[in-house]
């Protein structure tokens, strides 16, 4: 049975300098998926009043809260000592979010607890990740 840790986090979506919009998206860890976290934003906070998730690397997460990281639609940067820049990139354009950096290493040292880095392989079915690849083939 997998076991999930979701932490409310407060965000400034940066619009157009210096404007910005205090958020509250939710960080969320499954150990089903021990690879990713998922940045969440509930339906009341989202352009179409859908919940929206951003699923991304645990290794990029930690990466970027020590120095730029992120070549696809998801970038993560320090922006000095206390805050951190996620970028998300999607057609519909760029969303550029700034988060406390404290707020992201707990969390990422809650996910720590549930699956040492490095442990992660353990969790992996990789039986059912191929099943799940090739229904339907």
């Amino acid at each position: 049975m997998s076991k999930v840790i979701t932490r409310t986090v407060q965000a400034q979506l940066i619009t157009r300098p210096p404007a910005t919009r205090s958020l509250t998206p939710a960080l969320r860890y499954d150990t089903a998926d021990p690879l990713a976290v998922s940045l969440v934003f509930p339906a009341e906070i989202s352009l179409d009043g859908e919940e929206v998730a951003w699923a991304f690397s645990r290794d990029l997460l930690a990466a970027g809260l020590r120095g730029p990281a992120g070549e696809g639609d998801v970038h993560v940067c320090p922006c000095g000592q206390r805050r951190t820049v996620v970028e998300l990139h999607a057609g519909e354009g760029v969303a550029v979010l700034e988060f406390p950096s404290a707020e992201l290493w707990a969390f990422l040292r809650a996910t720590y607890d549930l699956v040492p880095a490095g442990a992660e392989g353990a969790l992996l079915d990789l039986e059912e990740g191929f099943a799940a690849l090739l229904r339907g083939v």
